[in-house]
C-alpha cells in the first residue's frame, strides 16, 4: 500500500515580512470531513507583499509590470504555475532575473490572503473579490471543495495523481492565519518527498553518474540512485544543489526507502 504523506503549514520570518511554508511531515490518517481540499501545484511559491513578488526564501521575483496589473495593496500567497509535470519550465522562467516573453505562460493560482480578517475561505473570498473588481486574466483562484469523507479525499487525490499532479491540500475552514506550525492545514500525496544537498557525485566505470550522496537537513546521509533519466546521469546535478526526491518510509536507520528523484530545485 502506497504511504500518504502531509505538509504542515508554517511561517518563517523572511526579512520584514511573514511568508508561509510548508515543510513535510507524516500523515496521521485524520478525520478531514468537512474541511476543504484543492489541488497542490507544483510550481513555484509566490508571495505577493503588497507592492512585489517575494520566493518562499524571501528574495524578489522579477516579473513583468503587466503580470501585476490591476494587483491589490493586500498581501497575497500562492503559486506561479503553468501547468502539471512543468516544473522545470515554470522554474526558468520564474527565477530568470530578467523577465521573459515566457511569463505570458505563467499564472498565479492564490490559495491564501495573508493578514486579511475572517477564516480561511472568507480571506480567500477577499482576493476572490478584488479580482472580479479589477481583472487580470493570469489571476486565479484555487478552487476549494468541501471534502466529505476519507474516501472523498482519497478519491480526489487517485484523481489528481492520474491527471500527473502532485497531491492535495486540506484544509480546516475555520482556520485562522496562524504563524506557528499547525494541523490543521495538510499536504496529502501518494509518496513522502524531501529534501537534501548533493555532497557527492558516484561515478561507475562508465563514466556516468551511478548515484549521489545526499546529505539532509538532520545531518542522515544516504545514495540516490534512482529516477534518473539517461540524460540525467550523463549530466547529473552539480555538488551543492538542493534535489527532490520521493521515498516510501525510513529504514531502521531512518534513511529514505527506495528513494528516487525527481528535480534540481533551485534557490528560490
Amino acid at each position: 500500500m502506497k504511504i500518504l504523506s502531509l505538509i504542515l503549514f508554517t511561517i518563517l520570518s523572511l526579512y520584514s515580512f511573514q511568508v508561509e511554508i510548508e515543510r513535510p511531515n507524516q500523515y496521521t490518517n485524520q478525520d478531514v470531513s468537512g474541511w476543504v481540499m484543492s489541488e497542490k501545484l507544483d510550481g513555484i511559491r509566490g508571495y505577493w507583499n503588497g507592492k512585489e513578488f517575494l520566493s518562499k526564501n524571501g528574495n524578489k521575483i522579477y516579473t513583468p509590470a503587466s503580470f501585476t496589473k490591476n494587483f491589490p495593496p493586500f498581501e497575497l500567497d500562492g503559486e506561479l504555475w503553468t501547468k502539471r509535470n512543468d516544473f522545470s519550465n515554470i522554474q526558468s522562467i520564474v527565477l530568470d532575473k530578467t523577465p521573459s516573453a515566457y511569463w505570458k505562460e505563467i499564472s498565479f493560482n492564490i490559495f491564501e490572503a495573508p493578514n486579511a480578517e475572517g477564516n480561511f475561505l472568507e480571506r480567500v473570498n477577499k482576493a476572490k473579490n478584488w479580482f472580479m473588481i479589477h481583472p487580470n486574466s493570469q489571476v486565479h483562484i484555487i478552487e476549494q471543495i468541501v471534502c466529505k469523507n476519507k474516501k472523498h479525499l482519497y478519491d480526489y487525490l487517485k484523481k489528481i495523481v492520474l491527471l500527473k499532479g502532485e497531491g492535495v491540500i486540506v484544509k480546516d475552514p475555520d482556520l485562522e492565519y496562524i504563524k506557528t506550525r499547525t494541523n490543521k492545514a495538510l499536504k496529502v500525496t501518494m509518496y513522502y518527498d524531501a529534501e537534501g544537498r548533493v555532497e557527492k557525485i558516484n561515478y561507475g566505470q562508465d563514466n556516468t553518474m551511478r548515484s549521489l550522496l545526499i546529505k539532509l537537513e538532520n545531518n542522515v546521509t544516504f545514495n540516490l540512485g534512482g529516477g534518473f533519466s539517461k540524460e540525467e546521469r550523463t549530466n547529473p546535478p552539480s555538488i551543492g544543489d538542493i534535489v527532490t526526491f520521493k521515498y516510501y518510509g525510513l529504514t531502521k536507520n531512518k534513511k529514505p526507502r527506495f528513494a528516487s528523484f525527481l528535480r534540481i530545485r533551485k534557490e528560490e
